[in-house]
Parts: C-alpha cells; structure tokens; sequence
C-alpha cells in the first residue's frame, strides 16, 4: 500500500470511528477522553428550548451600556432617576430592577443593568409605549445618549435550576461570566449545569442564570457572588475537588464557541448588594 493510500485509509477509520461516538446519546464510564470532547447528540423535540429550560412567564432585560470615561457619575445619576421612575410605574408594568452593576474587571467603563418584567412580552410593550410617551423619562434617554458609546439589550428567560437571583445584604463583588454556544446546544447546556450546579451550590456564591431570547442568541449568563476576588478564588479551587465538577466542565467545554467574565460592583441604587 502507498504512503498516500495509508493516509487515506487512516483519515476515513478516524473518521467513521468519529461518527460512532458522536451519534451516543450518552457517555459510559468506560468512555474515554476522546468521547468527552465530542458534543452529545439530542433527540428531535417538539418542544421549544424555552418551555423546556425555564418554567416561568417571566423576561429579564439585561442592558449594557459602554458610559464615557468622563461621564461615569453623571450617568449614574440618570440612571437612578430612571430606576425612580420605573419603580413608580411597577404596578403597571410588572417591571422591577434585579442588579445594577458597573464593571471593575473585565470591560471597563461598562455599567450593567438586570430588570424583570412579571408578565412576559405584554408587560415589556406596556412599558415601551410608557417609555416613549412620557415626556420626563424621554428627557431621561436623551440626555443618557450623550452618556454613553453604545449601548446593548438582550431578553432573557431564567434557567429553572438556578437560583432567582434575590438580593443580597452588603458587601459583595459579582461575576457573570457570559458564554456564546455553538446553535442547537442550549439542551445540552442545560443538562450539564442542572447536574453542574449542584457542586457548587453549597458554597451559595450561584446568583442566577439566564439564556438569551431575543438579540445575540445562544448566549448564557451565568452570575455569582462572592464576598471578594479572595473568597471567589478559594470558592473555585475547593470546587475542582468535588468529584463530578470535573466531567461538568469536560462535557460543557466542547460546546462553547466564546466566553468571558466580567467582575461587578453594585451601584448605591441596586436592589442586590
């Protein structure tokens, strides 16, 4: 046999015994490391990915906005004038601030904003229609335009084994770490964080998670709190030594296509400290 044909011969063996592990639906304990690298296959459903990972009509709006670095204070005040004039309207429009954070690490000159709307999508058009017909919160926006660079907005569901993000006394730091996953993996995600979660649980630094809706899609944000960057290193090492955080991370890695962290610091005006 020739050198080109052993090649050739090589590649399709590697490439058949590839298709075998990753049509499993499954991972035994005999599997490899080979197979852990491999993204499992889910069934078709009929079910949307939202009905099956979030078990309430709830939507989160998580707002970020690049401020100019000259402006940060100014901002600040008119964004707790906009968090007043919400909270004025709570109970018409089910909308309340969960955390409002700037980023100490990570993006700088970034503040991020987590709001819930009780109500789903009918409370959040209520509330676009009052936005823009109140002369005092358009005020409000036009002056925080001259604030900021730019700005993002995602819609949110909860993941329903995570925690529902309730506030907590002071004083704490917060990461999210923001993960963009490969289409057609939320599932999978889900699966092994459901699982995931429960090793670190204990160390009650899980805050809340959350999957896109509606902008950049197949994004997930999980939050943690810890009391400093100190605790949070000693709560991530203590993890690594429970049995099974490993196989999590082996598992989830393979479906990630980007990630990164940011670490927060609560606003005077947010509801979670």
């Amino acid at each position: 046999m020739s050198s080109l044909n052993r090649i050739l011969f090589s590649c399709k063996s590697i490439s058949n015994n590839a298709r075998v592990f990753s049509t499993s639906t499954r991972l035994n304990a005999d599997d490899g490391w080979f197979s852990k690298l491999l993204v499992r296959r889910i069934e078709p459903t009929k079910e949307s990915h939202s009905r099956m990972l979030s078990d309430k009509e709830i939507i989160y709006a998580l707002q970020t906005h690049n401020i100019r670095p000259d402006s940060m204070d100014r901002y600040l005040q008119n964004y707790k004038q906009a968090v007043d004039f919400i909270h004025s309207h709570k109970e018409d429009i089910g909308c309340e601030l969960v955390g409002s954070w700037t980023v100490s690490v990570g993006d700088m000159d970034q503040a991020l904003h987590l709001w819930r709307y009780v109500g789903g999508f009918e409370k959040i058009d209520k509330a676009k229609i009052l936005f823009k017909q109140d002369p005092d919160y358009s005020s409000l926006e036009k002056e925080r335009g001259t604030l900021v660079r730019s700005r993002h907005l995602q819609y949110l569901l909860a993941f329903s084994f995570w925690p529902n993000g309730e506030p907590r006394e002071p004083n704490n730091i917060y990461e999210i770490r923001s993960y963009s996953l490969k289409p057609g993996t939320m599932i999978e995600w889900g699966n092994n964080w459901a699982r995931g979660l429960t090793y670190r649980r204990s160390q009650n630094e899980a805050f809340a998670g959350y999957f896109s809706q509606i902008g950049r899609l197949y994004n997930v944000h999980h939050i943690w709190c810890y009391k400093n960057l100190q605790a949070r290193r000693e709560t991530r090492e203590s993890t690594w030594r429970n049995p099974g955080w490993d196989e999590c991370v082996a598992y989830t890695v393979p479906l990630i296509r980007e990630m990164h962290c940011r670490i927060l610091e609560p606003t005077v005006f947010s509801p979670t400290q």
